[in-house]
């Protein structure tokens, strides 16, 4: 019998991205290296991959590198809508004007937010930035609100290192509003962040403490979702820019056959993945 896939999939459409952050579990290096010199499908088989994965699941979140620099992006998004599924975006924050988010208007469901910090300098430190300068904290509730406006949801994604894990973002995340903040413990991935991440690694304790100290939020309506190792590996369905279901569940990344060659149900069965560890994370909110 062909294992079970979950509603939900990740395509990391899109290599390049205009921040550096040291911690970041999908640089895709060694994609560039081997398979995509130029980290990304040409545009039609771009959208092709979004037909097909849209035929299978219920949610596509668009991920990269930083997706937004991707020209055919709204194409992507509009692809995925037409043939019914839920459209999110994981982005940055560098690229969301009024102009930009009108592009999506009507199309896309959710935006991810992906912020660190509520400090300039800390999001510097991190390599959070551009040309060694980070996104101030009210342009990114600017952002958030102009979203909003237009009928997206908002979520936020936060990454918890041993720079970070001291500081209390609740009056950032209050006036974010998001419907969800997840919280992730960074996360060693060799071949992505090796060599970088090690200074920023995290005591579970620490990890703990970061979150316990957020929890008030939830008196607010915000949904918090702590995510540790263990919940992160083997739980997510993904897919890299060349098109490829991929997995971490050894923390490294596993590249499984060309979905354009063999197909989405072929390709799957390629890669691990865990649905109980996908289901115990709550990965199927958005529906």
């Amino acid at each position: 019998m062909p294992r079970p896939m979950p509603p939900s999939v990740n395509f990391h459409l899109w290599k390049p991205c205009n921040m550096r952050c040291h911690h970041c579990f999908a640089t895709f290096d060694d994609v560039a290296e081997t398979v995509l010199p130029r980290g990304h499908l040409p545009r039609v088989e771009c959208i092709r991959v979004v037909e097909l994965l849209a035929q299978c699941f219920r949610k596509i979140t668009f991920a990269g590198g930083e997706p937004t620099l991707c020209p055919w992006l709204p194409e992507l998004i509009c692809a995925a809508k037409a043939r019914g599924a839920v459209t999110m975006l994981v982005t940055n924050g560098t690229r969301l004007g009024a102009d930009d988010l009108a592009r999506f208007e009507g199309q896309l469901d959710w935006i991810t937010l992906s912020i660190d910090s509520a400090a300039e300098s800390t999001h510097v430190a991190l390599g959070r930035a551009v040309r060694g300068k980070a996104i101030p904290a009210a342009r990114y509730i600017d952002a958030a609100d102009r979203a909003r406006a237009m009928g997206m949801r908002i979520k936020v994604n936060t990454v918890v290192t041993s720079i970070n894990a001291g500081e209390d973002m609740f009056e950032m995340i209050l006036a974010l509003r998001p419907e969800r903040w997840k919280i992730l413990r960074v996360l060693p991935i060799e071949g992505q962040n090796s060599g970088r991440v090690e200074p920023l690694l995290c005591a579970s304790d620490a990890f703990r403490a970061f979150i316990d100290k957020h929890r008030r939020l939830e008196a607010h309506g915000i949904t918090i979702v702590p995510e540790d190792h263990e919940d992160i590996l083997g739980s997510y369905a993904m897919v890299d820019p060349a098109g490829r279901f991929f997995d971490d569940v050894d923390s490294v990344h596993h590249y499984g056959r060309p979905i354009l060659e063999v197909g989405v149900e072929a390709a799957w069965e390629s890669v691990r993945f865990s649905l109980a560890r996908f289901h115990g994370r709550g990965g199927d909110y958005a529906f």
